[in-house]
């Protein structure tokens, strides 16, 4: 097979209309709270779960997205692809506005998938080969074709359609049944699948083959990923640039290589300390970040981090800091120690470039 056509019948992608230059994803002030039910006594509060957060992803690139458990970003996922309605924000795809001149529907032909539990992603009363088949049919394609075309992708995916097609899910391995899934988001011929945890379950060798497998598909097929993982080394080699977020909110964004070298944020230099290395001479003596994450249903005022940061000041309890750029290589952070005339006795004096 050459470039992104495949054999049999597929699903016709939908239409680049916005060209290279224009992001494939554009998110805007997406918000979720979720309501908790208060006693007699005690007033309705909220779990401010994502909270006005904003980027963009570009066509080709892999953005990697990072943080605690807790933080938002797998809420984050769920709310891109509609799984959960957003109190607010925007969501444009390649210049469309999502529920306006996109359709949902239209929306997750174009936008698949990877969610971290690959057996509960999976009806267990259908075979592999149906699993795969049913989007593409549900979209209008025969049952021949779809059946055809679920056949190809097991290929395509590192597993043999003679031997895996007619197999059912409780039946195959973890890691193959995530590659299951992977074919099944292909299926619909999608320009963007966000990958969910999607190898946090499997072990470290399986790990690394299912990687290498997406680097690939990503090149012949010219997807966009967005990866979503708790493991630092795994974002660094799958992705373009990465995204931190901290209780809700995006603290830094950058180019991966950028972020590793200069991290900007106190709490991305904290995550990067916290790395197991292989090295006995290279191990983490003292913890680079204490205490638990605050309640989400009452975060800090001001930077939700400065409850946990080594250098936090007044100023950081009294207002958030926002995102700014701290130079041309797209490196964006959040904190008031980066920004120059910020108040903060650790600020540059120069420009923030």
């Amino acid at each position: 097979m050459s470039g992104t056509v495949l054999p049999v019948e597929m699903l016709k992608p939908v239409e680049d209309r916005g060209g290279a230059a224009q992001p494939l994803l554009e998110v805007k002030g997406l918000t979720k709270h979720f309501p908790v039910r208060g006693d007699l006594f005690s007033a309705r509060k909220t779990v401010r779960a994502v909270d006005d957060v904003s980027f963009a992803v570009l066509k080709g690139e892999t953005v990697g997205i990072v943080g605690e458990s807790g933080c938002g970003k797998s809420t984050t996922a769920r709310l891109l692809m509609h799984l959960m309605p957003l109190d607010s924000g925007e969501i444009v795809y390649d210049g469309m506005k999502v529920g306006q001149t996109l359709s949902l529907r239209e929306l997750r032909r174009a936008m698949q998938m990877v969610f971290q539990d690959s057996y509960a992603s999976l009806n267990p009363r259908l075979t592999i080969e149906e699993s795969i088949a049913f989007g593409p049919k549900v979209h209008g394609m025969a049952d021949r074709a779809a059946r055809s075309l679920a056949r190809e992708l097991l290929g395509k995916v590192g597993l043999r359609p003679e031997t895996f097609a007619n197999r059912y899910p409780h039946e195959i391995s973890g890691g193959q049944r995530q590659r299951v899934n992977i074919a099944r988001a292909l299926a619909l011929s999608p320009r963007l699948v966000i990958l969910d945890e999607a190898v946090s379950a499997l072990d470290k060798s399986i790990e690394a083959q299912v990687l290498n497998l997406l680097v690939d598909l990503k090149r012949e097929f010219g997807l966009t990923y967005l990866f979503i993982s708790h493991d630092l080394n795994v974002v660094r080699y799958i992705s373009d640039r990465v995204l931190v977020m901290y209780l809700g909110e995006v603290v830094e964004l950058g180019p991966v290589d950028e972020v590793w070298d200069k991290a900007a944020h106190p709490y991305t230099r904290a995550l990067l300390a916290a790395m197991p290395s292989s090295d006995p001479d290279n191990r983490t003596e003292n913890p680079p970040i204490s205490g638990d994450p605050p309640n989400p249903i009452d975060p800090p005022s001001g930077c939700r981090f400065h409850t946990r940061c080594p250098f936090a000041e007044p100023l950081c309890a009294k207002a958030t800091p926002k995102l700014f750029a701290l130079n041309n290589m797209g490196h964006q952070v959040a904190c008031y120690m980066a920004s120059s005339g910020s108040g903060h006795s650790r600020a540059p004096k120069g420009s923030n470039a």
